[in-house]
């Protein structure tokens, strides 16, 4: 049976946020003029990862963290034995996870780094020397290479379920459905839902504009 499992929100900060992350690497190395782009794609990431977070909480049914909180022994289980299931699979749970904590991580360290040429975060004159080092070091380091070897193995794991398993993944990202046996909840899509998503899209990106705004040199 055909069952909604990604709300339309879910889906719109997917597409967003993978818009954003190819143009903060083309910003990112482009350098010069480029940099005011990628500090502002770098904050719309941040609003971006806020509302996920809040959305973990308040969202559609298989976009809630309830049903995919990682789980080590399911991940193993999974592993040995993997079984179409609706929204995350266990293994794709870590995954999740581990994007949003770099991502939060990567856009929180760029507004306090500086690259001592030209480009300095928005929030540096906040931190001390050392702690603007460190999160330089690690935002165009550690974290950009761990980023990108997330989206690597994100990519790989989309082709071998897409034309290996045959499960249409990004068909599924698109429209919101997926096809599985048996009785599963729907994730709720209706308009109710999705005003209430802009709002709180809309309190993110202000709170990360009010503190930039407020705080920013």
């Amino acid at each position: 049976m055909r069952l909604r499992v990604w709300d339309l929100p879910t889906r719109l900060f997917h597409g967003l946020l993978a818009l954003c992350f190819a143009g903060l690497v083309f910003t990112g190395k482009s350098g010069g003029d480029w940099m005011r782009w990628h500090f502002l794609l770098g904050q719309a990431v941040l609003a971006l990862v806020l509302f996920r977070l809040v959305w973990g909480l308040v969202g559609g049914y298989w976009s809630r963290f309830s049903r995919f909180l990682p789980n080590p022994a399911a991940a193993l289980r999974y592993v040995k034995s993997p079984t179409q299931q609706p929204g995350h699979n266990p293994m794709g749970a870590f995954s999740v996870w581990a994007f949003l904590l770099m991502l939060l991580l990567q856009s929180i360290t760029g507004l306090f780094s500086d690259d001592e040429i030209a480009s300095t975060g928005p929030l540096t004159h906040l931190a001390s020397g050392t702690w603007v080092e460190r999160a330089s070091s690690w935002h165009v380091d550690w974290g950009f290479n761990v980023l990108l070897g997330l989206v690597a193995l994100h990519i790989l794991a989309i082709i071998f379920y897409q034309f290996i398993k045959r499960q249409a993944l990004v068909q599924a990202m698109v429209h919101g459905d997926q096809m599985h046996e048996g009785q599963h909840p729907a994730s709720t899509d209706s308009t109710a839902t999705r005003l209430k998503a802009l709002v709180i899209a809309l309190l993110c990106a202000a709170l990360v504009a009010g503190v930039i705004w407020r705080y920013g040199h």
